[in-house]
């Protein structure tokens, strides 16, 4: 029995040597000194020795386990430094290694285009003006003299929150507050977010951004629009562009014209941007009726004024090759990131 204890402490001493993981240490553990392991077999055995045997095998046993306990645990704590070195090694940071460069992000295009817009505004006199999205009907509609019956203020294109609340459906409604609280010379640029019942699709939203224009003093003339929305084109496109006015009609404005720029890609001679006319529209204007400036208390004698408004998305479309408005509002970062 003491040959068979010798032979085991010697396999239990190397298995616990060459364990190369705390899994396998655990096996030679259970297998030599686990409950149903070797050492205690051989322990159950010194019932069958003479009784003035026994306490001697008793205490070779009993040394024989503490050496093996000693040794596993010196073998533990070596394998869970290794262990730890390993993890240590693993997340440590190369200060060699190039840094991970971090993108920055840029302004949106919607943004970014409004903002340029308003630049030029500024740097002919005008100032920008604000006003809240939900608006009364009075605001809305009959201050900017639409009559009762017109189809704009229909619930199929307006969007309503009660019987007198509504979400504005363009920016003109700021020009009535901007004349209420101030006399003459007016010139103010209004951007904001404008809502309508429209069907979604590449070109139309029910959320779009619109850019107002107002300008009211003694003298103002059709000329003077003109000159302004060139100007404004020409900041925008470059020298060369034009504008073109055309007869339209605005239940505000009095006459009414839609304006349009000489198409940016072909220079007016006619391409697939500008669907070969040669011109792009950007949006309405015309002199303000005087049915509005009476409203607000001016003197229709003496002043008079123009209005415009024209429609950011289109703008930042045509100048960004964005064929779908709505990719503009997707948050879709395969998009953003090319800005």
């Amino acid at each position: 029995m003491e040959h068979r204890l010798r032979e085991m402490a010697e396999a239990a001493r190397r298995a616990l040597r060459e364990a190369t993981n705390l899994d396998e240490l655990e096996q030679a553990r259970a297998r030599y000194l686990g409950r149903s392991g070797i050492l205690r077999d051989i322990q159950q055995g010194i019932r069958d020795l003479a009784k003035e045997l026994r306490p001697q095998f008793g205490r070779l046993i009993n040394e024989t386990r503490a050496e093996l306990e000693a040794l596993l645990e010196a073998r533990r704590k070596e394998l869970e430094a290794g262990q730890s070195r390993l993890r240590a090694a693993e997340s440590a940071i190369d200060v060699t290694l190039p840094g991970r460069a971090q993108h920055i992000a840029g302004r949106h295009p919607l943004l970014a285009t409004l903002d340029d817009m308003l630049e030029i505004f500024l740097g002919l006199g005008y100032t920008i003006a604000e006003g809240p999205e939900v608006e009364n009907n009075y605001y809305g509609f009959e201050a900017l003299n639409y009559p009762p019956d017109h189809p704009a203020m229909d619930e199929q294109m307006t969007f309503y929150i009660a019987d007198d609340v509504l979400l504005r459906s363009q920016t003109s409604t700021v020009q009535i507050r901007v004349m209420e609280t101030q006399e003459p010379p007016v010139r103010v640029v209004v951007p904001g977010r404008c809502f309508r019942r429209d069907t979604l699709d590449a070109t139309h939203s029910h959320t779009f951004y619109q850019l107002e224009g107002l300008c009211v003093d003694e003298g103002i003339t059709m000329a003077d629009l003109k000159g302004t929305l060139l100007a404004f084109a020409r900041g925008m496109f470059g020298e060369e562009a034009r504008v073109r006015f055309r007869p339209d009609f605005f239940p505000f404005t009095e006459p009414s014209a839609e304006f349009a720029v000489s198409c940016f890609a072909c220079s007016g001679e006619g391409c697939r941007v500008c669907k070969g006319t040669g011109w792009i529209e950007l949006g309405g204007s015309g002199m303000v009726d005087p049915n509005v400036l009476a409203g607000v208390g001016y003197d229709t004698e003496r002043y008079t004024g123009f209005a415009f408004g024209v429609g950011v998305e289109r703008f930042a479309m045509n100048r960004y090759g964005i064929p779908d408005m709505r990719l503009l509002y997707s948050g879709d970062m395969r998009m953003l990131r090319q800005f």
